[in-house]
């Protein structure tokens, strides 16, 4: 825990604002931007790989740093990349909003592929999780997943506004410090999930869904 975070302040925040506030002057900022997207980009792909996430959140995951980065380039201009990002996070919190009202909460399969990683067959823990009353609860997750967005892409807006673009610097602290605030609300939502998942099922050492 510790480890990832130093690696998170190091790859989402430390470098990236270091290549912005050294690398503007002498790239301008839309490639100073563009550029200090890159060790998060390297960071998250690395991890994807290192932890085998072949599944329902590392496709998300992949597909959407790869849309991010391609509107990242054809954006032209910093101010322009800028709202584009925050817009890019409307769109994913709309994306999450969609999955709620189909009934495919993307936060229960992303609870499933957890659940797959600790052991649990897919084919058995995705029926138990889309009973009463734990699918509503992964509704309100993918809910708070889709809040995240939301309000990340607002605060971007709102700091370009008042800013501009010299306040880029201001965004990749804030980002962060945002996505750690809901990191954590979602790991206690989690551990509630995980409480009420035990309780239907007796305890975790009965679970018949367990893999041999």
């Amino acid at each position: 825990m510790k480890n990832k975070v130093i690696f998170d302040l190091l790859f989402y925040i430390a470098l990236p604002y270091l290549i912005w506030n050294q690398g503007r002057h002498f790239l301008g900022d839309y490639y100073a931007i563009l550029l200090s997207t890159a060790p998060a980009f390297i960071y998250t792909i690395y991890t994807f790989v290192k932890e085998k996430q072949f599944n329902v959140t590392g496709l998300f995951l992949v597909i959407t740093l790869l849309i991010r980065t391609i509107v990242d380039i054809i954006s032209g201009k910093a101010d322009t990349m800028l709202v584009n990002q925050a817009y890019f996070m409307f769109g994913l919190g709309v994306v999450l909003f969609i999955t709620m009202l189909i009934k495919k909460p993307l936060g229960l399969y992303f609870f499933v592929d957890t659940a797959y990683l600790m052991g649990y067959k897919r084919e058995e823990s995705l029926p138990l999780f889309k009973e009463k009353p734990l699918f509503s609860m992964f509704q309100w997750l993918t809910l708070l997943f889709a809040l995240r967005y939301i309000l990340l892409g607002i605060v971007k807006l709102y700091l370009l506004q008042k800013f501009g673009v010299e306040g880029y610097g201001n965004m990749i602290v804030i980002r962060q410090v945002i996505t750690w605030v809901f990191s954590i609300f979602i790991a206690i939502y989690t551990f509630f999930i995980i409480k009420k998942v035990q309780e239907k099922m007796g305890s975790t050492d009965d679970m018949d869904i367990k893999s041999s």
